[in-house]
This record gives structure tokens, sequence and C-alpha cells, in this order.
């Protein structure tokens, strides 16, 4: 059975939408990176959230967190590589797994940064954006990855356990992936590498990238009032749609995202 609705990020936008699609007895997944990486995580010090003056962006999260689990909402580290919007129902894959649900809520804040040369040509010839999904297929091969998370070294290290020559580069600013038929090489920083096949391990993927033909404007994705994006049954929250990137702001357009999602859930469940 598919989930009802299943929400792109667990920051503030991603728990408030969970938390609210709960409340109207849906069945929910919240899919994300951990959440020692999230942007909010690290702050100092939150002092403008209504009710909640004076904490850090670690005890935020944590207990924005707990409330949602506290709701019922499934939880699963991972990062969503692809969609496929099956004429009812969306698929979504998480790694090297499939879900499936009757509603989507984007929550997975802004992807900052713009294609390197070479990344969207050779995609599936050699680029790859999840090591432990696709790292069997160079086995033994010499490989290079992009490291922007915490997490990436974990999967740079999964790579040497299969075999993997690796060479890391950690954040860099500038790249170039370059070969004929498939990758064969790749400069970082001025740094080049022979490499068959390049890992970009970004925290999280341009929309667009995720969902082809969502409309965007000005760089974030474009909602109505029920924060419904142009694609049937995918709704988005948070700062992907636009400033300000407030905590409040979020967790207001979480709880818009997360009854709008639960109610076209509801009426596709009535519809079959």
């Amino acid at each position: 059975m598919p989930y009802d609705v299943l929400v792109i990020g667990g920051g503030p936008a991603g728990l408030s939408a969970a938390v609210n699609a709960r409340a109207r007895g849906k069945q929910v997944l919240v899919v994300s990176n951990p959440m020692e990486e999230s942007p909010l995580w690290v702050s100092e010090l939150v002092d403008n959230h209504l009710g909640m003056p004076g904490v850090t962006g670690a005890e935020m999260l944590t207990a924005f967190r707990r409330h949602a689990e506290a709701a019922g909402a499934e939880f699963r580290e991972g990062k969503v590589l692809s969609t496929v919007y099956a004429g009812e129902s969306w698929y979504v894959s998480i790694g090297s797994d499939m879900e499936h649900a009757r509603a989507l809520v984007l929550a997975a804040g802004v992807a900052r940064g713009k294609k390197f040369p070479g990344e969207a040509e050779f995609l599936g010839r050699g680029v790859s954006y999840c090591a432990t999904c696709d790292g069997m297929l160079y086995r033994g091969k010499v490989v290079a990855v992009l490291g922007y998370s915490p997490t990436a070294r974990r999967e740079a290290e999964f790579l040497t356990e299969i075999g993997c020559s690796v060479t890391y580069f950690d954040r860099p600013r500038s790249c170039a992936i370059t070969g004929e038929d498939r990758v064969s090489s790749v400069t970082c920083d001025g740094e080049t590498v022979a490499a068959e096949g390049v890992f970009l391990l970004r925290p999280a993927m341009a929309p667009t990238d995720l969902f082809p033909g969502l409309e965007m404007e000005n760089g974030y994705v474009r909602v109505d009032r029920k924060m419904a994006t142009n694609l049937p049954g995918l709704f988005a929250a948070g700062d992907c749609t636009g400033t300000p990137l407030q905590v409040s702001k979020a967790v207001g357009e979480g709880l818009i995202a997360g009854q709008s999602a639960a109610s076209y859930a509801a009426a596709q469940t009535t519809n079959h």
C-alpha cells in the first residue's frame, strides 16, 4: 500500500507538514538527511520563533523532530534521487529503494550551486549522485568523490571497501568533468585526476532535477496559496519556495502543505 503523504526534507517545513498530515490521520513518511546536516542545526541562537526564544538551532530541530515522531510520522534517512508520477500517485527512489505515495511535499531547503561543466552531459555515463547506489558498477575502478556533506566521507569509504581507488575532494569550488563517450577525468580546483566515475555528493538535488517540468520563479519553486506546485499531487514549503528563509515562515508553509497534501491524498483514495 502506498503512503498517503511522503515528505522530502526533515527541517521545520517538512516536519510541520508531517505533523499536520498525521493530524488528519494520514500515513506519512519523511525522507531526509541526518538532522546534523541541516543548516538550522549549527545555528547558535534562534530568537525570533514565537514561543521558543533563546534556543539553539539543534534544540529547536530536535524538539520539532520529537513532535513529528510522537505524532506517528515514519522516518527514513536517505536522499531522494528521482521521482515519477504514474497517473494517480508518485514513485520516489530513495537510494536503491523505491517508495510509493499519493501526495508529496517538497521541503528540502535550497539546493545551492550551479551544475559543473560536464555534470549533466555525463550523468549516467560516469557521473552519479549516490555512491551506495551505483558503487558496484565501479568496483575495482578509479573514481573521484566530490564531497559537500558530512556523510560524503562515509560514502567514499564504502567505495574504498568495495575495491575502488578513490580520490576525495573536500568541497571543491570549481570542477570540470571531461571524457568522450564516458567520463575519463575530473579537474577540481586546478588538480586533474583520471577517473572512470565521479560521485557528486551534495545534501540536496535541485528541484527541477527531481521534478522535470516543475515551474520555478526567481530561482524558487512556484506555489499557490495552498502550497501546490504546477505538478499534480506535489506541494512545496519552506526555503525552497523563497524568502524570507526563516523558521516561522517554513513552519507555517509546512502546515498548509501538510493539510493540502492530506486533502489531495484523501481525494485520490475516494476516487479509487
